[in-house]
This record gives C-alpha cells, structure tokens and sequence, in this order.
C-alpha cells in the first residue's frame, strides 16, 4: 500500500486551497470588456546599464599594515619630542618647567602616556632636576643636544615653509583659513610656532593676517607653476609630448598619464572587480584641486575623483606624508570636502591607507613609502630622524646618553646605527606587511572599519 510521505500537504488543506483558487476573480481576456493591457516596461539601454554596473564602488575592507603603523609611532614620537622643545624653547633660558605645568599637554601632543614618564624616558633632550624651592618636584629643562637640533631644525623649516603654506591656502575656495585651523598643521607643514607674526613681515605682499585668519593676497612672489598639482608636475613630460605607447596604455596603469599610483593591499590588487571599477575611474577626467570646482556636481563621479586627487595633494604637502584626520575635519569646508570624507579613505585603499594607531586616526599616503623610508625625503624630516636618534640614544644608555651622543657638523650621526636598534623596513619587507586581509564587499555608503586591537606602545 502507497503512503504518502511525511511532507505531503492534507487532503482537507488542498480542498480548501482548490476552493480559494477558484473564487479567485479571473482578468477579462483581451476579446472581454473591460480589458486594460499590461503596462509596458521602458526598455533599458545597453551601454547606460554597463557603465552603471561599472561604476558600482567597490569598498574594500580595512587591512592591517604593520610597516605603516611602525611609521605613524614613530612620527608621533617625534611630533611630541619636537613640539615638547618649541614650547620649552620659548621659555626664559634659566627657568625650570614643572612636569605639572606640561600634563595638560598630553592630549594635544598625542600621547597615551603621561608627560612625565614621556620626558624621563629622553633624558638626553630634556634634563630632570630638582626644583630649586620645591626639591620633591620634577622639572626639567632642555639638554645642549636640545638647543643644537632646535637651531638645525630652524634652519631646516625655514627653506620652504611659506611654499607649503602657500600652497594649502591655494586649496581653499577662498584662499584664506582660520589661525585655529593651521595650528593642527604646523608639524605636518614644518611651520615655525611664529609663523603668523613672522611670514607677513617677510613676505608683506603675500600673507596676511586678520580677524584671526590668514589670508594669500598674491601669487606673484612665489615660484611659477605652484598651483600645479604633483600628479601634474610627476607626468608633466608625458602631457607635453604623449607618445602612442602613452595613450595604449590602460588608464589604470601607474605609468598612465595622471594616473593614480595604485598600492593595493596584498590579496586585492589582481580582483577583477577592482582592476575594472578602477579602470573605469581613472578614465573619468582629471581636475586640478587647484582649479575652481563650482560648477561639478557634488554627487558626481568626477567630483568624487577630484576630491580624491584633493586630500592626495594635501598629503603631498606635508613632510611626513601623513596627517591626522582630525586636522582635516578643520579644513572640510573650506576645501570642500563632503562631510563624511573619511569614505574616501576607505574605497581608495590603494592610494591611502587609515591606521588605527596611537587612539587616533592617521592618514597616509602610500605612494610616499618605499620599504619603510620616504621616497621624497626632505631636509626637514632629515633632521627629525636625528631628532629620533637622540631619542633612541636616550633610551638605550639612559644617564650615560650625552657621552655615547655623537654629532657631526652636519647633524648626522657617525655611529650610524645604535646598538640593539634595528632598522624597520616597513612596508614591502616582508611577507606579513599587510595582514588580516579581508575579503571583499560591495556596498553603497560604508564608514570604516573600527580596530579593536591597539598594539601598546611607550611613546603613543
């Protein structure tokens, strides 16, 4: 005998379900009254819906590098350091500082550390002695190591600072940014601490300040061709004189005119889907930031591209080729920046890499690292690497830093490297550079990924 199985539906519900179906009222047939055809659907356009498809953005998750974050403690080290010696520096020179005084420094400096324990670690930039009415309070002063790098550095910055800040002015709509919102920058930018005051005495027909604002009034006694982007000035032969080997090359190629160097994260560069939105975004047109943008709409591609090529010549301008984005939020309006711009950071991996480090937020660009060193190295970030090396000589030799400290007349160090410190390659040394690599995703509008883990440091 047949048994039905043990899913099959019973007898009662299917007569009811007969029953319904039948009650069902029917559409009249076309010879009825009463017929209304179907309404007909708009035929879509095969090359629109292929370049919609094309242009859907690919977000890649955020991956780990270890050489990069390496980098951003080690700058942030030096940032405080350096900073640390301006505001001491600034003081009268017989005069012991309070480590109390400085605590409240903590936060703006980037540190995760106290002051205090920050500055008896560099015992060979700051000296710790006794305060002469309170002996059981620390205070410190600066070393002789300490004012013989404040002149170097000095020396350093004052080469083309005014350039750099001529250029970032350049950038905004009105040429014109708050005091508030260049103060964040002037480690990024290499300004002196009396920048306001002293480039309107040197260059009176360029800089001005008013109403708390500094202003670029002309461009005529700066160099030509400084509202030309970097991207521009690197494929400057390639614009003049383009080749047909030049034009057969595929826009997403590095070696393209105003193209975009790509530094895909390990595991993404070789995806089909991103070689092809890629593709497609390189051949959309370029703007110059330094060009007015009014007229683009801001929810268009090519607006999204210049805003792109925008925060790549803002990285440029700074020594390090990395800067916080707190500091950029100050400037959003004024360059135009949509208001959740850090989207930018994340769907563009291959030019910028966002890191975690330090309990803040770091932008950098990775076209400006090659192996853990700047491809680009300016005589400014030269001297904060001797800066750094009198830091590391500190730390390893405590007390006895002063007499293993070697300078020669040039700032650099005859010693070379100190014993048991090893030089950190970065990114491109190793296998593991880039790790916890995630798979990919296609979303509309995602913000970025939060990292947990916050590797302890000494210094950040």
């Amino acid at each position: 005998m047949h048994r039905a199985p043990a899913w099959a539906l019973p007898p009662h519900f299917l007569k009811h379900f007969a029953r319904a179906v039948a009650a069902r009222p029917r559409p009249p047939l076309r010879s009825q009254p009463g017929y209304r055809p179907p309404p007909r659907r708009p035929r879509s356009n095969p090359s629109t819906h292929a370049s919609a498809a094309a242009m859907q953005k690919v977000r890649l998750k955020w991956v780990k590098n270890r050489g990069l974050d390496h980098l951003i403690t080690r700058t942030t080290s030096i940032r405080a350091s350096c900073l640390l010696l301006d505001h001491l520096a600034r003081l009268p020179a017989a005069s012991l500082v309070p480590a109390r005084s400085l605590a409240r420094l903590q936060k703006p400096l980037g540190l995760t550390v106290p002051v205090l324990r920050f500055l008896r670690r560099h015992p060979t930039l700051f000296a710790e002695q006794p305060h002469p009415r309170f002996p059981t309070l620390p205070s410190f002063s600066l070393t002789s190591a300490s004012h013989t790098l404040l002149a170097r550095l000095a020396d350093a910055s004052a080469r083309d600072a005014h350039i750099r800040l001529a250029r970032l002015l350049l950038l905004t709509r009105s040429r014109s940014l708050p005091l508030a919102s260049v103060l964040p920058l002037r480690f990024d930018l290499g300004l002196p601490f009396n920048f306001a005051a002293a480039f309107p005495s040197s260059h009176p027909g360029t800089f001005a300040v008013a109403n708390n604002r500094i202003s670029l009034l002309s461009a005529s006694g700066l160099p030509d061709g400084i509202a030309v982007s970097s991207l521009q000035r690197r494929h400057a032969a390639a614009i003049d004189a383009v080749t047909y080997r030049a034009l057969s090359r595929p826009p997403s190629s590095s070696s393209a005119p105003l193209a975009f160097p790509m530094r895909f994260p390990r595991g993404y560069g070789g995806m089909k889907k991103v070689n092809a939105w890629m593709e497609e975004f390189h051949r959309l047109p370029y703007i110059s930031p330094y060009d007015d943008a009014s007229g683009i709409d801001p929810d268009s591609d090519i607006y999204e591209k210049r805003n792109v090529g925008l925060l790549h010549e803002l990285l440029g301008l700074t020594v390090h080729k990395m800067v916080r984005r707190n500091a950029i939020r100050l400037l959003r309006e004024e360059l135009g920046l949509p208001h959740r711009f850090t989207r930018l950071f994340t769907r563009y991996p291959g030019v910028f890499y966002l890191s975690l480090k330090c309990k803040t937020t770091t932008v950098v660009l990775r076209e400006g690292y090659e192996r853990g060193k700047l491809v680009e190295q300016h005589p400014l970030a030269a001297m904060r690497d001797k800066v750094h090396y009198v830091m590391r000589t500190g730390v390893l030799y405590r007390g006895k830093g002063l007499s293993k400290l070697v300078l020669d007349d040039d700032g650099t160090e005859e010693d070379g490297a100190l014993d048991g410190e090893e030089e950190f390659q970065g990114e491109g040394m190793d296998e593991d550079a880039d790790v916890e690599c995630f798979g990919m995703e296609i979303v509309d509008d995602d913000g970025p990924a939060d990292d947990g883990e916050d590797e302890g440091d000494s210094d950040c």
